[in-house]
């Protein structure tokens, strides 16, 4: 079945937003609420008024809900008396009403009576059963009923369960899972219709045990967000942060739901001390101050304040730094899990302790909330940021000295350990002898392991998929005649090991007869740009000649994806800044994912883009006009548009903003899960491979010369005079207008090629590296991550 058209019942927060992810995919939405009831000393209220309240909470949304405001113009607001019977239209309905089962059977009986009989129906309730809600419902409607219940922000927060009840159609399970992996870009895990589900089951229970251990081992909430914050590969809101951002009231009333309707009601106490502060009123985001409160200096700058247990009064404890966090960072993962874990004093005995909880409650949960391990962990990973699941993190530790140190702590093993404990397998995934790719199954035995999506770890278990490797780059065969250049250095910041991956590649497709390349990763970011500790060492070095040709081979690496015997398509997705940005505006296609943050941000450490990117941007927007106006001063616009682009290191917040900005063409492709690039990207290059023509640099780029600089030096002139910018921003920008003005001595009716522009690029980006103020600019951006206005 094919979705076309959406309604989302209930505009509250959590409604709204699941609202915009759904006309972020570009699906018309059908937004309803209740009527305000009439005041008699009031004027007679929009009956629409808490819809159209809901949408533009969800505009003003920070972070944002909408990849593009436009995009709201998808969704029609309404109301359920009015608007009720436009549900006939709609070929998905959600609610994302009160957590009352009243209210919600109530809608459903309402729904049932003028929805179309092959739209499928879904809950976003986060505890209630999806079978209750249904009762007294067709059985029609009942195998058409599946829950779907989404992570706020659902822009952000890539799980959604999707829970079927016992009357659930397998076709509708499959039609609604497919359209929320593929249209929605969401990460989808089947869940039993048990308490809590899957992700809040297990993951509400670690925040109370964590609770329970820190109090245990005299612990500041501080100190146990930074052990279970990234040092242990999970979100940088680590456990209060988490809690306060989701409401600790929100975090009180799942706990003790799931403490009544569940067997161990031991398992989720609150701690005392956890109810004095919610009964304070400290509930987290929502009132200002929970476990943390946010607060400004003298100097109105940000300074985080912390609770303190005993007294529930705020401090200002600095920068809290703990010594097994600070023992293990620039390790990897593997080596931070497992330092963390054997640690020793109060800090390891609380990860050991609030670990195994973990361990052992998600190891009694297999086959409870979710039929399958993988679930379990993409379920923690989707929807807390965890970077990975308790399973895997059982794996990279050890399971059997999970087992051994649970058993030590007096513990009886679920029945999975058990089994594991009988067999002796050491590991969850991958768990035949000869690593032929089985996982567990929640009964303890071996079934083959299938990954959820494609994925390039899994391709390179086979060595003969790896063509070429450095260390910071392979070249992958993707199968079917396509070669993957798969960057993997720190933030694949760009260096040589990444430029001759690429040249290396090109090699291969020409002498070994593939169809074309695709360049992208599985990485965190698609990359950050270039390698600025190795630029600012070399121009401290006066290595000229060296930074020269490294600059030269640099642009012939970007271009070459433009000009190659073969079509190239880059896979962008996160940070795609920079030089990571200048190789995908020359390849011929583009498949972003939707988070997408693109730009060309040299500016912000005193350059300009030297790998052709400021080149790249004034021919796009000069190929926006029409031919009457690439001629003379009608070409300034298309000037000043790349102007004001890089020299503002404009950002895109999504692919949909990039397109907007002219750093994606109509042409490029938009996948809303990042998880899918690499394969649409793999798909565009064989559909382009058959009929491929090899391009040739353009020879006659209309530019403006002097007269573009003049331009821009005048408007710059006046920016500075109003203190808009810097004295050296001044600097900067100067070169900047003089490479996209195409040089100085040229008349507004010059012409030139391609090259002329790129060695412009080059002489900028070099002059403007050897002075002082862009060294200062590097310097400071290295140090502090943040840029220098000087």
């Amino acid at each position: 079945m094919k979705i076309k058209k959406a309604a989302v019942i209930g505009a509250g927060v959590m409604g709204a937003a699941i609202a915009a992810q759904l006309a972020n995919a570009g699906i018309p939405v059908l937004l309803l609420d209740i009527v305000l009831p009439d005041k008699p000393s009031a004027d007679k209220p929009d009956r629409n008024f808490l819809a159209k309240a809901g949408l533009e909470r969800a505009l003003k949304a920070r972070p944002a809900a909408f990849m593009d405001k436009d995009r709201a113009g998808l969704i029609e607001v309404g109301n359920l008396e009015d608007d009720l019977k436009k549900l006939k239209d709609c070929d998905w309905v959600l609610e994302a009403i009160i957590e009352k089962l009243d209210a919600k059977k109530d809608l459903w009986e309402r729904v049932e009576k003028v929805a179309k009989k092959t739209a499928i129906i879904s809950s976003n309730s986060s505890g209630i059963p999806m079978h209750l809600q249904v009762e007294g419902r067709s059985e029609d409607f009942q195998k058409r009923f599946v829950g779907a219940h989404f992570f706020n922000p659902p822009r952000y927060l890539h799980l959604l369960e999707i829970i079927p009840t016992p009357k659930t159609d397998p076709q509708v399970l499959k039609d609604i899972s497919e359209f929320a992996e593929h249209t929605l870009g969401k990460g989808v895990v089947i869940a039993n219709d048990v308490p809590g589900f899957v992700a809040n089951r297990i993951g509400v229970y670690g925040i109370v045990r964590a609770m329970q251990h820190m109090d245990k081992h005299g612990l500041t909430p501080a100190e146990v967000d930074q052990l279970t914050g990234p040092a242990l590969g999970r979100a940088s809101s680590a456990t209060f942060r988490t809690a306060d951002l989701s409401g600790l009231d929100i975090i009180g009333k799942v706990a003790e739901d799931l403490g009544k309707a569940t067997p161990e009601d031991e398992d989720f106490t609150l701690t005392d001390r956890f109810l004095g502060i919610t009964q304070k009123g400290l509930l987290g985001d929502k009132t200002g101050s929970g476990f943390y409160k946010k607060t400004r200096d003298e100097k109105g700058k940000t300074k985080i304040l912390n609770l303190n247990l005993d007294t529930l009064e705020y401090e200002d404890a600095g920068k809290v730094k703990v010594a097994a966090v600070e023992a293990v960072k620039g390790k990897p993962i593997a080596e931070r899990v497992k330092a963390l874990y054997n640690a020793e004093g109060k800090e390891g005995e609380f990860l050991r302790g609030s670990m195994n909880d973990g361990f052992w409650y998600a190891a009694k949960m297999a086959g409870n909330v979710s039929n399958r391990l993988q679930d379990i962990d993409n379920a923690l990973k989707w929807g807390f940021g965890w970077e990975q699941g308790p399973f895997e993190t059982m794996d990279t530790i050890g399971v059997q000295q999970v087992i051994n140190n649970l058993e030590a702590e007096g513990r009886s093993l679920p029945p999975l350990l058990a089994k594991m404990k009988e067999t002796g397998r050491d590991r969850f995934y991958d768990a035949a002898p000869d690593g032929t790719g089985e996982t567990v199954t929640p009964a303890g035995d071996a079934t083959p392991y299938q990954a959820p999506y494609f994925l390039l770890s899994d391709l390179k278990k086979d060595a003969s998929k790896v063509v070429k490797k450095r260390p910071g780059a392979s070249i992958l065969d993707l199968g079917d005649g396509v070669l993957l250049v798969e960057w993997h250095a720190k933030m694949n910041a760009l260096g040589e090991d990444q430029l001759r991956a690429v040249q290396d590649a090109h090699k291969l497709v020409q002498d070994m007869g593939y169809a074309g390349l695709v360049v992208g990763n599985q990485g965190e970011h698609f990359s950050a740009g270039a390698n600025l500790p190795l630029i600012l060492a070399q121009a401290q070095a006066d290595e000229w000649d060296e930074l020269d040709d490294m600059v030269g081979q640099f642009q012939q690496t970007t271009t070459s994806l433009r000009f190659s015997p073969h079509p190239t398509v880059a896979a962008p997705f996160g940070m795609t800044l920079g030089g990571g940005c200048e190789f995908s505006l020359h390849a011929d296609r583009v498949v972003a994912s939707a988070e997408l943050y693109m730009g060309l941000v040299e500016v912000g450490v005193g350059l300009i883009p030297g790998g052709g990117g400021t080149k790249e941007m004034l021919l796009r927007f000069t190929d926006q006009l029409h031919p009457g106006q690439q001629i003379g001063t009608a070409l300034l616009p298309a000037v000043q548009r790349a102007f004001e682009l890089i020299g503002t290191a404009k950002v895109s917040t999504s692919a949909l903003e990039a397109r907007n900005l002219g750093l994606l063409r109509d042409h490029d492709l938009i996948v809303m899960n990042r998880n899918h690039v690499i394969d649409e990207a793999k798909r565009t290059v064989l559909a382009l491979a058959p009929d491929y023509v090899q391009p040739t640099p353009r020879q006659d780029i209309p530019v403006m010369g002097d007269a573009a600089i003049a331009a821009l030096k005048s408007a710059l002139y006046g920016m500075h005079e109003g203190g808009f910018i810097t004295d050296y921003d001044l600097v900067v920008s100067e070169q900047l207008g003089k490479v996209l003005s195409g040089g100085t001595g040229n008349n507004r009716t010059a012409r030139v090629s391609e090259q002329h522009l790129l060695d412009l690029e080059r002489e900028a980006f070099l002059t403007l590296l050897g002075k002082k103020g862009t060294q200062q600019r590097i310097d400071h951006m290295l140090k502090t991550g943040k840029p220098l206005r000087n």
